[in-house]
C-alpha cells in the first residue's frame, strides 16, 4: 500500500463540493509515518540545512521526526498568542477574513538555513506567512517540504514563483 493509500478522503467536508484530504489515517499507521519521515528526509538531506520547522499544528507531526533524524533543531511556527517569549507575527489571508502565525524571536539565528515542513499545501497563504516570519529573523528558507500538494490551488507554483524551493510527496487533484 503506498502513502497515497493511507490518505483518507472525505467528501463535502468542510462544505458542499470540496473533498477534504485527512492525513490522520496517515499519521496513525506508524509505519506509514515513518516512511513520510523518511521520504522527506531522503528528498531534503542535500539542501545544506540548519534548521526545520513545522507549521501548527500537523506540521510539528511531521516536521519534529525530519528535523531529528537530520541531527537539526525544530522550530515551530504557531498561531497567534501560543508562544510565550517575544514573537515576530505575520498576517495572511483566509477565504473569509485573515489570520496570523508567529515564531520567537530567538528561534532562529541570523543565516540559518530553514526548511519549512506543513502537511497540506493548497493556495500557500500560511506557507508564505511562515516564510516571512523566517525572512524576518534573519534565516533563510532552503525550501518547502508537504505531503501533499493540491496543484488545482496553486499554492506550490506561487511558492515556487515567489523563488522558492518546493518539495511534496504526493499530489491530489481537484481542492
Amino acid at each position: 500500500m503506498s502513502l497515497q493509500d493511507k490518505i483518507r478522503s472525505i467528501p463535502d467536508y468542510p462544505k458542499q463540493g470540496i473533498v477534504f484530504r485527512d492525513i490522520t489515517t496517515l499519521f496513525q499507521d506508524p509505519d506509514g509515518l515513518k516512511e513520510c519521515a523518511d521520504q522527506i528526509t531522503a528528498a531534503v538531506a542535500g539542501w545544506n540545512l540548519d534548521a526545520v520547522a513545522g507549521i501548527e499544528a500537523r506540521g510539528f507531526i511531521t516536521g519534529a521526526p525530519v528535523a531529528m533524524t537530520l541531527g537539526l533543531g525544530f522550530i515551530p511556527i504557531r498561531k497567534k498568542g501560543k508562544l510565550p517569549a517575544a514573537t515576530y507575527e505575520e498576517e495572511y489571508a483566509l477565504e473569509y477574513g485573515t489570520d496570523q502565525v508567529e515564531i520567537h524571536r530567538d528561534g532562529i539565528k541570523a543565516g540559518q538555513r530553514v526548511l519549512v515542513v506543513d502537511d497540506l499545501i493548497a493556495t500557500g497563504g500560511t506557507a508564505m506567512a511562515g516564510a516571512k516570519l523566517i525572512e524576518r529573523a534573519q534565516g533563510t528558507v532552503a525550501g518547502f517540504s508537504f505531503i501533499i500538494d493540491l496543484p488545482d490551488l496553486g499554492g506550490c507554483k506561487r511558492l515556487r514563483d515567489a523563488g522558492y524551493r518546493t518539495h511534496c510527496l504526493m499530489e491530489f487533484a481537484g481542492g
